[in-house]
């Protein structure tokens, strides 16, 4: 045989080895999973797993950004997006309406503040007053009402209004609004710009209270079993991650606000323990009831699934 007949068959045999050995050695399928979200320090959890997701190879996770809680509500319970970093008692509130989702993960802990003008000194100083919150269906209507339980007034001593959260410190300085209680970092700013005070920090009205959380769709809990428990599993690990140092770093990445406002914020916060306990899911049905959010809430056992 010549020599250039020679190195034509190696090289034909090479080919056909490699060929075989990629047939016959499947490689896992990358998948992007989409996940809705607000631009608040509430989601700073799922932005670090996204970061981390990122730098690896298989899952990655799609960041799907929206400016308010109904749009990004139209879109999880649509399902064009597979989960959403949200305020939980709407997704409580989907849940009930016969959407297939389900909460798999608190998207903080505490975090929330009652900001009130400099002339306000008690909750008692609130009576006929006007008060902001993001939406009905949110712990921040929750905590209104405790703030003004502890003054034996009610809801219906205020005007309460909805407003989006980046209006939220503007309408305090130009006095169209008394006080707020918002996710952050609106709260600080607030704050930060000497418009207003903290009056109540959560934890002194509701110990371990439950705001946003991660929820995925029962379709890609179903069709994606293995995506969803890394998923989670991983989201965990980044939020035990989240130390004050990493957590300004992320903020300042995605929500584009100065180091001052996100230190003030970062006080009241933490990502560390992300399960949603029975006790503390429990404690937030209670207060839905309560309040008159909801008269039939979700069970734990249908709207919660730890085991991931």
């Amino acid at each position: 045989m010549e020599k250039k007949e020679k190195w034509s068959v190696l090289l034909i045999a090479a080919l056909t080895a490699v060929f075989l050995t990629s047939c016959s050695t499947p490689t896992k399928q990358q998948k992007s999973v989409k996940i809705a979200y607000l631009p608040i320090t509430h989601a700073l959890a799922v932005f670090e797993e996204a970061e981390e997701l990122a730098a690896e190879d298989g899952l990655k996770i799609e960041l799907v950004k929206y400016g308010s809680w109904p749009e990004l509500l139209d879109a999880l319970n649509a399902g064009r997006v597979d989960g959403a970093s949200v305020l939980i008692e709407l997704a409580m509130k989907s849940k009930q309406e016969g959407i297939g989702i389900k909460a798999v993960a608190l998207g903080h802990r505490d975090g929330n503040v009652v900001v009130v003008s400099n002339d306000i000194q008690s909750a008692a100083d609130l009576k006929g007053k006007t008060f902001a919150i993001p939406h009905r269906q949110s712990s921040h209507n929750i905590l209104l009402n405790d703030t003004l339980a502890t003054a034996g007034l009610t809801v219906s001593d205020v005007s309460v209004t909805e407003l989006p959260p980046p209006e939220m410190p503007s309408a305090l300085a130009s006095r169209q609004i008394d006080g707020y209680c918002v996710a952050e970092p609106f709260g600080a700013m607030g704050v930060a710009l000497g418009v207003g005070k903290v009056l109540f920090d959560s934890k002194e009205l509701w110990q371990d209270s439950l705001c946003c959380g991660l929820v995925l769709t029962d379709k890609f809990i179903a069709e994606e079993p293995e995506n969803a428990r890394e998923l989670v599993s991983r989201y965990k690990a980044a939020g035990n991650a989240l130390n004050k140092e990493k957590a300004v770093e992320i903020a300042k990445k995605y929500l584009n606000q100065k180091e001052g406002v996100l230190d003030i914020s970062l006080q009241w916060i933490s990502f560390n323990n992300l399960d949603i306990t029975e006790d503390t899911y429990n404690a937030l049905v209670e207060r839905v009831k309560k309040y008159g959010l909801s008269e039939n809430p979700p069970g734990y056992a249908d709207f919660v699934k730890n085991d991931l």
